[in-house]
């Protein structure tokens, strides 16, 4: 397999890019103090209101400013009880997916009027950058005109958060909440909106990779398919730490996996096993980069006590 293939870069990037934008309000979140492991929930609730959006507007990208905006309120089930109430955030989180997973089935019957799957030919997907003249040109053309126009802002969105902490007075404040928060708080700065502001916009960027995965990705919405990107974006935040650019690699490396597991699915793996390579993947880099900080940590010198 060549992996410099137009069509396999092609899939990884499609692959990748609900993932980096989850994980990416993962970064902020984290970078607040709040570890947000709700991600999982938010990008399903985002694909499925931008599902349900386009199906009564017509218009994919009214699904997708609905996706941003709902899940940005959705986010605020974690918000209110683990940055106001103080509540564990990780109890919290674990509450908000299952509520996720139940309320969009729930609605899916309600609203849609089927369970499981819902596709119709009349569901407006995003657009690809083919039909807007990408896809004839040279080199780049075959891997970017297949991808929706939420691939392209991806890396964008990437670079300016990496940028907003390190050269504007309101990333530094944040950063400064999330290492020093009573610090921060002796200095007059409000803890407590800094962080609603960070998890809320946190469950907007979820919202938009819910749509580019039910409306870029595919055209359709099933119960349960974020299946993992949430968690799996956690991981990379776990990996990446508070570097965009970095945390944006290690989701790389599952979309490397997925799009390698769909190669295998079509060279005859079985398909759970082909489904199972990019989690495979993502925990095996989660113990290579543990095993790599313990190293770090047992080669510091030791101050002996005198």
């Amino acid at each position: 397999m060549n992996i410099l293939e137009p069509a396999f870069v092609a899939a990884v990037l499609t692959a990748a890019a609900p993932v980096i934008l989850a994980a990416l309000g993962g970064l902020l979140c984290s970078v607040s103090g709040v570890f947000n492991m709700a991600l999982e929930g938010q990008l399903l609730w985002g694909a499925f209101t931008a599902v349900v959006l386009s199906h009564l507007t017509g218009s994919a990208w009214w699904g997708v400013a609905g996706a941003v905006t709902a899940t940005a309120l959705y986010a605020a089930v974690l918000s209110v009880p683990a940055v106001t109430f103080r509540a564990d955030p990780v109890v919290v989180a674990v509450g908000a997916n299952l509520l996720a997973l139940g309320l969009t089935a729930f609605l899916m019957r309600e609203i849609l009027g089927v369970g499981g799957t819902y596709t119709s030919p009349g569901l407006d997907g995003l657009p690809t950058l083919a039909e807007a003249g990408l896809g004839g040109v040279p080199v780049i053309g075959p891997v970017l005109g297949p991808q929706s126009p939420l691939v392209l802002v991806t890396p964008v969105l990437v670079a300016a958060a990496a940028w907003w902490l390190r050269h504007t007075r309101s990333g530094l404040r944040l950063r400064g909440i999330g290492e020093h928060p009573e610090a921060a708080g002796s200095l007059g700065l409000r803890v407590g909106p800094y962080r609603h502001g960070a998890v809320l916009a946190a469950g907007a960027l979820c919202g938009l990779a819910g749509a580019q995965l039910a409306l870029g990705n595919v055209t359709l919405f099933s119960e349960g398919m974020s299946a993992g990107r949430g968690w799996v974006a956690v991981v990379a935040v776990m990996l990446g730490g508070t570097r965009p650019y970095r945390v944006a690699a290690a989701c790389l490396l599952f979309g490397a996996a997925e799009a390698f597991g769909f190669r295998l699915q079509g060279a005859g793996l079985p398909q759970q096993a082909a489904d199972a390579a990019p989690y495979v993947i993502t925990l095996l880099a989660l113990v290579a980069a543990g095993a790599a900080s313990r190293r770090r940590h047992a080669a510091r010198p030791r101050l002996e006590a005198p």
